[in-house]
C-alpha cells in the first residue's frame, strides 16, 4: 500500500516518500508548515488514495489528551439516577468515546488527523505517547484495556508556533512541507481551475509572488488565499489589463483583500507602490 499523490492534490516527491515511510515504519507522520500549506488536505487526501475512512480531531486550546481517548458523563448519570432510569445500572452507557477510542476500535485501517497539536498545551503531546506509541490505553470507569484492532495511520499537522517535546518528536516520522515554488504552484491552480486563462495566471502569479516576497509582512499570503483570490478575479471577470502593469512597477493588485489580511501589511504594501511610482 502506497500513497501516489491524487488528482486533486498535488503531492511533491518528497512529501509521498514521507507519507510512504510513516506507513512503512508504522510511526505517526508529523507534518509542518505555514498555515495554507495543504496539510489538512493531505490526511483527507491520503485517506482517499488508500481507500481508509478518515477520522479527524481538530485541536484547540482548550483541548486535552483524555478527551481524544473518552470523557466520563457523570452529570447525565447523576440526572437519570434520579429520575429512576434503569440504564445507570451500566456505566458503558455514560462512557462517550473519543476519537483515539474511535480509531483503536475501527473493524478496518483508518486514518487519523490530528489537526493543529501546537495550538493545545504544551503537556498535550506528552499526554499521548504511551497511546500513540502502544496503541493502547486503559479505561479506569469500565475496567477495559482497549487496544487497536488495526493500527491507524496516524497524521499530525502543526503551524509550527510552538516547538514540541522531544520525546513526541522521537516518536513521530516528520516533514515540512515547504511552500511552493512558481511551477509547483501552477500545478496546484490548475488543480483547482483546469480551464483558467495561462496568461490571467500569469499575471496574478506575479502579483501573488510580489506580495508574498515584500519584506516585513506580518502574514504572507498563503496557497489557500491565492485559491481565494484567482476565485474571486475569475468570478469577478476582472479583465486581464487591470493585472497588467505597462511599466514592470509594483502596482495594488484588485481584490487585495483576498491576499493581505490586516491593515498594517496593506500599509506596508501600499508604501511600496506609492515609493516605487515616486521614483519612476
Amino acid at each position: 500500500m502506497k500513497f501516489q499523490g491524487t488528482d486533486q492534490y498535488v503531492a511533491t516527491d518528497d512529501l509521498k516518500l514521507a507519507v510512504n515511510a510513516a506507513l512503512k515504519l508504522q510511526r505517526p507522520l508529523l507534518v509542518k508548515g505555514e498555515p495554507g500549506t495543504g496539510k489538512t488536505m493531505l490526511a483527507e487526501q491520503v485517506s482517499e488514495a488508500l481507500g481508509m475512512p478518515l477520522l479527524q480531531w481538530h485541536i484547540k486550546s482548550t483541548t486535552k489528551a483524555q478527551q481524544g481517548l473518552y470523557e466520563y458523563d457523570a452529570v447525565s448519570r447523576l440526572r437519570d439516577s434520579q429520575l429512576g432510569d434503569e440504564k445507570v445500572r451500566d456505566i458503558h452507557n455514560y462512557i462517550v468515546k473519543g476519537t483515539l477510542w474511535q480509531a483503536f476500535d475501527a473493524d478496518q485501517q483508518v486514518a487519523l488527523l490530528i489537526d493543529e497539536i501546537d495550538k493545545a498545551d504544551i503537556e498535550f503531546p506528552n499526554d499521548l505517547l504511551r497511546e500513540l506509541d502502544r496503541m493502547e490505553f486503559y479505561c479506569y470507569e469500565t475496567r477495559q484495556l482497549i487496544q487497536a484492532k488495526h493500527r491507524p495511520l496516524v497524521i499530525i499537522t502543526s503551524n509550527n508556533e510552538k516547538d514540541l517535546p522531544d520525546a513526541f518528536l522521537r516518536r513521530c516520522f516528520f516533514h515540512y512541507i515547504r511552500f511552493p515554488d512558481a511551477s509547483t504552484m501552477k500545478e496546484i491552480v490548475e488543480v483547482h481551475f483546469p480551464h483558467i486563462k495561462q496568461d490571467l495566471l500569469q499575471a496574478a502569479m506575479r502579483h501573488f509572488y510580489e506580495v508574498r516576497n515584500l519584506p516585513g509582512l506580518k502574514k504572507k499570503p498563503s496557497t489557500s488565499e491565492l485559491i481565494d483570490w484567482l476565485k474571486l478575479l475569475v468570478a469577478e471577470d476582472i479583465p486581464l489589463e487591470v493585472l497588467q502593469s505597462k511599466d514592470d512597477k509594483v502596482s495594488v493588485p484588485p481584490l487585495v483583500g483576498a491576499l493581505l489580511k490586516n491593515e498594517q501589511d496593506l500599509s506596508l504594501f501600499e508604501k511600496l507602490v506609492h515609493m516605487a511610482r515616486h521614483n519612476r
